[in-house]
């Protein structure tokens, strides 16, 4: 790769063989180097490809502004959701985690302390991105000694998120809270009963699903089953209820709606969920 700017000696601004816009980061990696030198890529501890990033300019401000080991924390701990978990991430997941972490620490050591409002949420539907907000705590700590609040791996698990659906934080926050209300609507029709295990997991992939189309307002695509619906309707009074004043209520409260198709699909769900519980 041929440097194009020294950032500072731990990172610098290339571009590789094909023309694309890199940041390398490596100890020293900038020492002694000057714009249009050619550097070996094994000089480097990580490399950033540019080309599918937002904000490049604000990305380079930034690494030239941390220290070293919080971007390190940074991509060690995607590399661990992308290596470990199998987390698909874009590539913008580097400059938003990153820009938090600094962040974070910064206002750790001012003695401010952030509660996340939606801890509970992230850990009932995201609870594998959650985890690697566990594990983000735990290198913090055993790096830079500093033990963050137990909310922050919920913080850390919605800029995963964002980087998994390719949106803003704002959108992540809408969509995340938006389940939780479906849930509650759904859970306060068909309460859990007494001794019997709640089988959730089919039900949240469906509120995931659901709500990440509606906030991203993409289209659906399906084959319409009149057939289906018209029976399903007609035999599931009470739970297209349900699912009929959900709808109100998202349509209302996100000027979001929900196709025909989408209420059908959640009116089976809770279906299925009773009869479980009546076995």
């Amino acid at each position: 790769m041929r440097i194009e700017k020294i950032i500072n000696n731990s990172i610098i601004s290339a571009r590789d063989r094909q023309g694309i816009e890199l940041i390398a980061m490596g100890k020293g990696i900038g020492f002694g180097q000057r714009p249009g030198d050619e550097i070996d890529d094994r000089a480097a501890e990580k490399i950033f490809r540019l080309d599918k990033m937002d904000n490049k300019e604000y990305f380079k401000d930034l690494l030239a502004s941390l220290p070293l080991e919080h971007i390190r924390l940074s991509t060690d701990i995607i590399a661990y959701a992308k290596d470990s978990l199998g987390l698909a991430l874009g590539q913008n997941v580097y400059l938003t985690l990153t820009d938090h972490i600094g962040f974070t620490l910064k206002k750790y050591r001012e003695g401010v302390k952030f509660n996340n409002a939606l801890y509970d949420e992230v850990k009932l539907f995201y609870p594998l991105e959650y985890s690697v907000g566990r594990y983000a705590l735990e290198l913090i700590e055993e790096r830079i000694g500093c033990r963050l609040h137990e909310d922050e791996a919920a913080s850390i698990a919605l800029h995963l998120i964002n980087g998994e659906i390719n949106s803003a934080m704002g959108t992540t926050f809408v969509m995340v809270k938006m389940m939780r209300e479906m849930m509650e609507m759904i859970e306060k029709e068909i309460p859990t009963p007494s001794g019997k295990p709640y089988p959730k997991e089919r039900l949240i992939s469906e509120l995931k699903m659901l709500s990440n189309r509606l906030v991203t307002e993409e289209p659906m695509c399906g084959r319409k089953d009149d057939l289906l619906y018209d029976f399903v309707r007609e035999h599931y009074q009470n739970e297209y209820q349900i699912i009929d004043n959900i709808s109100e209520h998202i349509e209302k409260e996100y000027q979001c709606s929900m196709t025909e198709e989408e209420k059908i699909y959640l009116v089976l769900n809770i279906k299925r969920m009773r009869d479980l519980y009546t076995c």
